[in-house]
């Protein structure tokens, strides 16, 4: 797998990815209806989309040249030493293989000027917060709003010094 910036063509592929990873992970959390709610919202060519031309943003994707094995998706804020990483997701069949490091190394890179890199995690997906928490991240709160007031899941909060 190398790791490279996503474009346009990329999307329907991301979205693939995301479909399955989120199934995958969140079925037995939130049930199979509303996990295709909430990925037909998030995850719509649309919405991945706006995130490709983000100002100040890094759309990455993992490929092996047949298919995305990962995708990951941060942005500065109006502060650019606080970076948000709003997506890290590796295809289930390509977990477990230090992907997600890659791609989490290859986000913190990409924004030399970062101090901080803050993210939500949904409690109930221990195998993340293992991850997060295995590579420098620390809980400093919560919220029950996690990606946006329509959907009203909670989650942790966690952040990383970086330098």
């Amino acid at each position: 797998m190398f790791i490279r910036t996503a474009s346009e063509r990329d999307l329907p592929a991301v979205r693939d990815l995301l479909v399955e990873t989120w199934h995958a992970t969140y079925d037995s959390i939130y049930g199979h209806e509303r996990v295709t709610e909430i990925t037909d919202d998030w995850h719509s060519i649309e919405s991945l989309a706006a995130r490709l031309k983000r100002p100040n943003g890094e759309f990455l994707v993992a490929d092996d040249g047949r298919r995305l094995g990962g995708m990951a998706f941060a942005a500065a804020t109006t502060d650019p030493k606080v970076l948000i990483l709003y997506q890290l997701y590796v295809r289930p069949a390509f977990q477990g293989r230090g992907l997600g490091k890659q791609l989490l190394h290859e986000i913190e890179d990409s924004f030399p000027d970062a101090r901080t890199v803050r993210l939500e995690v949904e409690q109930a997906n221990s195998e993340a917060v293992a991850f997060y928490q295995a590579n420098g991240f620390r809980p400093t709160g919560d919220t029950v709003n996690c990606g946006g007031s329509t959907f009203a899941i909670p989650a942790l909060v966690y952040e990383k010094r970086l330098d």
